[in-house]
């Protein structure tokens, strides 16, 4: 069994649920239901345009399909959306190879004297049965070979990243002609994972291992929190630790990029047409996220949730 990390905590698993990118994001396990998701969706408005703030995870399946009016009446609204990532950049060829050459080991030394003896045991093991080739992964660092891993669990579960909520729009935007761009590029994305020093990449490497052996349960309790639009729960249960534990990552991979998104979201307001912005959910949360950091600015802010009211 992987390492488990200092009280049980799973906080540097989920990075790439933060940067919310479908080429990086972990998925979470689905669970059927017949009723859409309740939908973690703002509008935020000033005297002449509105944005609406729709928190996304990146990786689904048929079962989060229909989505709710709510949401549906948000695109049909916008005349144009936004994303993380611009869809042309996302569906670039030449992404994954400027992922893995942001990847390949530079430092002295091994992966294997990265990992010490025990965690490069867990390592070997996990290879072993799940048929990755040790002899590339071990050309990697340590970051790099956590995603690959997670990667791989989330395959087992059978998701298709076709599904995720940000592919969904952005074939939605394509279809009826709504022009759609990213607020940040796939290379400011790749480096916050690269930029991690090499305890906080050890540390995602054991976390990945850990949650690997212990299966799907946590992810599904996620998933069940994103559905039910509980955005308080999900801010507990996913960020206030990792702000508490890892201040410095916190502020990297959310302050630093909600801060950087402002200008651009301000600059989408102050258009005549309305837009929907689509992200993690997490950058949406609590204080750092951009929902109150907009209301701070003066903008009316109010919460779109039909069932809410129920």
């Amino acid at each position: 069994m992987a390492r488990r990390p200092a009280d049980g905590k799973r906080t540097l698993w989920r990075v790439a649920v933060w940067l919310g990118a479908a080429w990086l994001a972990l998925a979470l396990a689905p669970a059927a239901s017949a009723e859409p998701p309740v939908p973690l969706l703002w509008k935020v408005s000033d005297a002449d345009s509105s944005l609406y703030l729709l928190g996304s995870f990146h990786l689904l399946s048929a079962d989060d399909y229909p989505l709710s009016t709510d949401v549906e009446t948000a695109f049909a609204d916008a005349e144009s959306l936004l994303f993380e990532l611009a869809p042309a950049e996302m569906e670039s060829p030449a992404l994954a190879g400027r992922m893995t050459a942001a990847a390949a080991r530079t430092r002295a030394g091994s992966l294997e004297q990265d990992l010490g003896p025990e965690l490069w045991a867990e390592l070997e093991r996990y290879a072993a049965g799940n048929g990755l080739p040790l002899a590339q992964l071990a050309r990697f660092d340590p970051w790099f070979v956590g995603l690959t891993v997670g990667l791989r669990e989330m395959g087992k579960q059978g998701l298709d990243p076709a599904l995720g909520l940000d592919r969904h729009f952005m074939q939605a935007a394509a279809r009826a002609g709504k022009p759609a761009d990213g607020l940040e590029r796939a290379d400011e994305q790749i480096a916050v994972l690269s930029g991690m020093d090499l305890d906080e990449q050890r540390q995602m490497l054991a976390e990945a291992l850990q949650q690997a052996h212990e299966g799907q349960a946590q992810s599904r309790a996620l998933h069940r929190t994103w559905r039910a639009g509980d955005a308080g729960r999900l801010w507990n249960d996913m960020a206030a630790e990792m702000k508490r534990d890892y201040p410095a990552l916190y502020r990297k991979i959310n302050v630093q990029r909600n801060d950087a998104w402002l200008a651009k979201l301000e600059r989408a307001l102050a258009r005549d047409d309305d837009v929907l912005v689509v992200v993690g959910a997490l950058h949406l949360l609590g204080e750092d996220g951009v929902v109150e950091k907009l209301r701070a600015k003066g903008y009316q802010v109010e919460r779109v949730c039909s069932a809410c009211a129920r």
